[in-house]
């Protein structure tokens, strides 16, 4: 069971996952031990799965992104297509769907041709898609990965 203390160091450390246990116990004025105690079970338990740096894809020259919709006439009990297109270098996410499409896949890529490229190379030589359908990003205005938690019945997420 997660508490209101629990909900408060997720979205503390879901803003900067660097933050030390001794800020995390003087936001909470809590002690440090009972800090990393607690972050010890939230990361036993699976609740936290891990800690990632965001870099800068402008910087790295993959700042292409775009969404692409892939069908597949794989049987609908599996997800084998999606196991394969998620080991694509440049694919960040696969999402099995519901409706006309089997999966959506974000991506990022140096620019138009290197997309094109991957498609039909990567994409391409997977048997079973019969068709994607890729949209371009033109600009970003909000990405996160940071989730809604409800802190004593407010999504503020402040502390």
């Amino acid at each position: 069971m997660i508490d209101d203390i629990d909900l408060k160091i997720l979205s503390i450390i879901q803003k900067n996952s660097r933050v030390t246990n001794a800020e995390i116990a003087r936001r909470l004025e809590m002690a440090p031990s009972g800090i990393l105690e607690r972050i010890r079970k939230l990361e036993n338990r699976g609740v936290i799965k891990g800690y990632e740096t965001r870099l800068d894809p402008k910087a790295l020259d993959v700042d292409l992104l775009a969404f692409v919709f892939v069908r597949t006439n794989e049987k609908l009990e599996t997800t084998k297509v999606g196991k394969i297109i998620s080991e694509i270098p440049g694919v960040l996410e696969v999402h099995d769907v519901a409706g006309e499409d089997c999966y959506l896949v974000k991506l990022r890529t140096k620019d138009p041709e290197t997309l094109g490229k991957l498609l039909r190379e990567q994409f391409g030589s997977i048997d079973t898609i019969t068709s994607t359908r890729t949209t371009i990003v033109l600009e970003t205005l909000k990405e996160t990965s940071e989730l809604p938690l409800d802190i004593n019945g407010s999504d503020s997420g402040k502390t």
